[in-house]
């Protein structure tokens, strides 16, 4: 098939696989969103920029782990763009009873979402299914369209991988 004709039939494909991969686009931003209405809005947002890419001369591949990374993507921005982010007056904020877990928390995943970014998409889709959506690896490799062997073998490596990129820890190592 050629990639014009490949091209041609990006449109199709995504159409093709819209009934199966609303529910979990959708379930994701459910997951993640403060607002049903913004889940809605995110998951239309995703569609749309998903026949936008599927139109183009040279289209990604019309997957689902690519679609939960325009998801991904449309997320980020939705959170990029709240006006309210920075609104609540520093002086209102609750003070947290013990400081030092939060912030450690709050390193932790900043480290971890740092790592996440340097990891091949392959590896970020199915940790991020496995742990951020807390799929089953049954689900994941129903939604990653791989057998269930293939995908724990994926996860063992993109774990080995996570863990070669995340620092080691300061201080003692006992």
């Amino acid at each position: 098939m050629s990639a014009e004709s490949e091209g041609n039939d990006a449109p199709r494909k995504l159409l093709a696989m819209y009934d199966e991969s609303l529910p979990v686009v959708y379930g994701y931003f459910v997951r993640r969103c403060s607002d049903r209405g913004t889940a809605e809005d995110l998951t239309s947002d995703t569609f749309l920029a998903a026949m936008d890419a599927a139109r183009k001369d040279v289209p990604p591949p019309m997957t689902l782990p690519w679609l939960l990374g325009v998801a991904r993507h449309k997320l980020a921005d939705h959170y990029r763009r709240r006006h309210d982010r920075f609104t609540v007056p520093v002086a209102e904020l609750p003070e947290p009873a013990d400081a030092g877990d939060d912030w450690d928390a709050e390193l932790d995943r900043i480290v971890a979402q740092s790592v996440m970014a340097r990891l091949p998409e392959r590896h970020r889709t199915v940790l991020a299914l496995r742990y951020m959506d807390d799929c089953s690896v049954t689900e994941c490799a129903e939604l990653i369209g791989r057998t269930v062997h293939a995908t724990e073998a994926l996860l063992v490596r993109a774990r080995r991988a996570f863990r070669s990129h995340y620092p080691e820890p300061e201080g003692d190592k006992s």
